[in-house]
């Protein structure tokens, strides 16, 4: 028997990500690296705490070790 999904996290992640590449497609690697710095100090303001612990360690000594 085939069960029905109200939620599908793959659908979601790939939404989610293509919303994200459309946002930095044009930056350039600095852009990117503040943009991600936004996005996690709105995350935080918004929930209270860092999402993963990667968030509180996120330091960039330049933006020529950024690889995507």
């Amino acid at each position: 028997m085939k069960t029905t999904k109200d939620f599908d996290c793959v659908k979601m992640m790939r939404d989610i990500r293509d919303k994200v590449n459309t946002e930095i497609v044009k930056m350039d690697s600095a852009q990117i690296v503040e943009y991600f710095r936004k996005k996690s100090e709105e995350y935080e303001s918004k929930y209270g705490q860092p999402g993963t612990k990667a968030h509180t360690s996120f330091n960039v000594q330049s933006t020529r070790e950024v690889r995507f």
